[in-house]
């Protein structure tokens, strides 16, 4: 298996000892505009005070599991938290995150209120650092992740959508506010969300634009100056590793093109946990804020 060559570690002060912390099999709950909603979350014991939060999004109809997408055992590996929130039910009955999707019209759930109060209230009682809050999703996660990126990168320092997509609506209707790091993972064999994209809106989830077009404007939008293409190989599967480079106070842009690959979490290409980490952990900021030292463990909700 292929993964990423990651940074240097990144040291922080240690935390003072406390009660034993959520290790993502215990469901919380966090009331948002009058609705409880679920989500689970891991925080290593040994996590120090001002260290990373990434917030994990499920596909369209998934669950909140941080075995699903391998991230427990990364957030154990490499020191932040991880948090899987779960989807509110649509008309259809599925979990998801509205988005705008034609079905989703008339859908009231607010999830970019919900996931930026979210955020800040694990950080607030963790002790994490509100500077170094993260976002990666999976398909209609994906989707989401864009939106966050699009709307709010005052929460979120660094998004990465796996098998995301960037709706027309989306494209023609909003302006980026910052710049905004960008990871995509997308297979180019993805029968579910087309990597050439879809104006005619034949798969039902509405008209959207290709991946690397995608990408290509949030490259622009961090004023990137140049491309680094990597080649990776996994035996029959070659990966693709796009890098633009020389962007906005530090900022780069990667899309990884999984030759072949489907509407996955890629686990069998490249360690996928492991790259959304060497990705995030280039924008992470070391010194403790006044308001994440301040802050100490305490219980969830």
């Amino acid at each position: 298996m292929l993964s990423a060559v990651l940074p240097a570690a990144v040291l922080f002060t240690p935390a003072s000892a406390g009660e034993k912390m959520p290790d993502g099999d215990s469901l919380f709950t966090f009331g948002y505009k009058g609705t409880e909603r679920q989500y689970r979350l891991v925080v290593p014991d040994s996590l120090a005070a001002g260290s990373p939060l990434v917030i994990m999004l499920h596909g369209y109809g998934g669950k909140a599991d941080p075995d699903r997408f391998m991230m427990r055992r990364a957030a154990y590996r490499y020191g932040f938290a991880a948090c899987f929130p779960q989807g509110e039910k649509d008309g259809r009955g599925k979990s998801c995150w509205n988005v705008g999707y034609p079905f989703q019209q008339g859908l009231r759930t607010d999830d970019v209120g919900f996931l930026c109060a979210l955020a800040r209230h694990i950080a607030g009682t963790y002790g994490l650092d509100t500077r170094n809050i993260f976002c990666a999703g999976h398909s209609n996660g994906g989707e989401m992740c864009y939106l966050l990126a699009y709307l709010r990168p005052d929460v979120f320092s660094a998004v990465a959508p796996l098998a995301g997509l960037t709706l027309e609506w989306m494209y023609k209707s909003l302006e980026a506010k910052e710049p905004v790091p960008l990871l995509e993972i997308h297979g180019t064999a993805d029968r579910t969300s087309l990597w050439e994209g879809d104006p005619e809106n034949e798969g039902g989830w509405g008209e959207y634009i290709s991946v690397p077009l995608a990408a290509g404007y949030w490259a622009a939008v961090n004023r990137c100056t140049h491309e680094q293409t990597d080649t990776l190989h996994n035996g029959a599967r070659q990966v693709i590793a796009h890098k633009f480079k020389g962007g906005h106070n530090g900022n780069e842009v990667w899309l990884y093109e999984m030759t072949g690959g489907a509407h996955s979490w890629t686990e069998d290409e490249i360690d996928t946990g492991a790259t959304l980490w060497s990705f995030f952990s280039l924008y992470v900021k070391t010194g403790l804020t006044e308001k994440s030292a301040a802050a100490g463990p305490s219980a969830g909700r």
